[in-house]
C-alpha cells in the first residue's frame, strides 16, 4: 500500500490512504496515545471480532473495544501514536496490532492495554496486516516485502521472504480450508498450503494494486484491489472470473454476514453485496462518501463501517 511514485494511483487514492504515503505520523518511542472522546470518529484503518468482542485500530495509536456490537468504545491504553493498520484477535482476551515502524503490539486482557513487542523504527517499513493460525504462530507483513514470523506468541520474530522482488504484501488471509492469501502491489497474489513456510505466486488477472482477499466455502475467492476490480476463483487462486462491480472506487475490505450475504466495501463510500455466493454484487454507496476501510458484523447482523469518518453503524437494505 505504499506508493513508489505517487502519481501512479493519485488519482484513485482519497484521505483514507493518505497514511500509506508517508512514513508513521510518529516517532518511535513516543508516548502513550492520547485518550481521546473523538477517537471513535477519526480516522481508522482496521478491525476484527472474537467472542462478542470488536477491536479496531488506526491514527495516532488509537485502538477501540466493545462488547455491545458498537454502541460504546473503551480507548485502550497503547505504547505508541504511531499509525496502526491491522489487528488480530485469536480470542476475546488474546490478541496482536501492527502498524508504522514495523511496530507489533500485544494484548492480553482484551484490549484494555497493549504492550510493545516488536518495532523496526529505522527502516521506515509500516507493517499493514496480522494474521495467527494459533496462539503461538503469527504472520506479519508490510511495505517492501516486509514479512515476519512468530512461533512464541510474538515473543520474538523472524523475517522471511514471499517473494525475491519487493512488492508490498497488503492483506493476508486464511481460507476454512487452512490456506492462507497474501494480496499485493502490482497485481500479485501469492498462497502457502502449509502454514507460511512457503509461498507461491498464482496468476494474476489484473496487473493493478490488490487490497484484500475473501476467503469462502470450500476453495472459492475474492479478490479485490483498485479501481473497482473485482474477480472470483472457484479454485483456490489458479483461475479467475472477473465480477462487475460497477464502480471505480478501490476496494478495500470484505466479509461474510451470517445469513451468507458476501460485502465488499471501498472509497467514495462503496458498499458491494451479493446474495449468490460473490458471483453478482449490488451497489450501494453512503450519501457522504466517506471512505470504507474495512467493515465488521455485529451479532444482529448489522454492518459496522471503518475509515474516514470513524466507526458508522450500516443496515444492508
Amino acid at each position: 500500500m505504499i506508493i513508489r511514485t505517487i502519481g501512479r494511483y493519485a488519482a484513485v487514492f482519497s484521505v483514507l490512504l493518505l497514511f500509506v504515503f508517508t512514513s508513521g505520523n510518529a516517532v518511535f518511542g513516543a508516548d502513550n496515545a492520547i485518550i481521546s472522546k473523538l477517537a471513535p470518529h477519526r480516522l481508522l484503518l482496521d478491525a476484527t471480532t472474537a467472542e462478542g468482542l470488536i477491536v479496531v485500530v488506526g491514527e495516532r495509536g488509537h485502538i477501540l473495544s466493545s462488547r455491545d456490537d458498537g454502541r460504546t468504545w473503551h480507548q485502550a491504553s497503547v505504547p505508541t501514536r504511531v499509525t496502526l493498520t491491522g489487528v488480530f484477535m485469536h480470542n476475546e482476551h488474546l490478541g496482536w496490532a501492527v502498524g508504522h515502524d514495523g511496530v507489533i503490539l500485544r494484548t492480553e486482557n482484551g484490549a484494555d492495554s497493549w504492550t510493545l513487542l516488536y518495532a523496526q523504527g529505522e527502516e521506515d517499513r509500516p507493517l499493514l496486516d496480522i494474521l495467527f493460525l494459533d496462539k503461538d504462530r503469527g504472520i506479519a507483513i508490510g511495505a517492501y516485502g516486509l514479512f515476519l514470523s512468530t512461533a512464541d506468541g510474538g515473543d520474538t520474530w523472524m523475517e522471511g521472504i514471499v517473494s525475491e522482488e519487493d512488492w508490498h504484501l497488503n492483506h493476508i488471509s486464511r481460507s476454512t480450508t487452512g490456506r492462507l492469501y497474501i494480496a499485493a502491489e502490482g497485481g500479485h497474489i501469492f498462497r502457502s498450503d502449509d502454514n507460511g513456510e512457503t509461498w507461491t505466486q498464482l496468476s494474476s488477472p489484473y496487473t493493478g494494486s490488490f487490497f484484500g482477499t475473501l476467503p469462502m466455502e470450500n476453495d472459492s475467492l475474492l479478490l479485490f484491489g483498485l479501481r473497482g476490480h473485482l474477480f472470483r476463483s472457484e479454485n483456490a487462486g489458479n483461475s479467475w472470473h472477473k465480477i462487475p462491480s460497477g464502480t471505480l472506487a478501490l476496494l478495500s475490505g470484505g466479509l461474510i454476514m451470517q445469513d451468507g450475504t458476501v460485502v465488499v466495501v471501498g472509497l467514495n463510500g462503496t458498499i458491494l453485496s451479493s446474495k449468490d455466493n460473490g458471483r453478482h454484487f449490488d451497489l450501494e454507496q453512503l450519501p457522504n462518501r466517506n471512505a470504507i476501510s474495512t467493515v465488521v458484523r455485529t451479532s444482529d447482523n448489522a454492518l459496522l463501517l471503518v475509515g474516514e469518518a470513524g466507526i458508522q453503524r450500516y443496515q444492508i437494505p
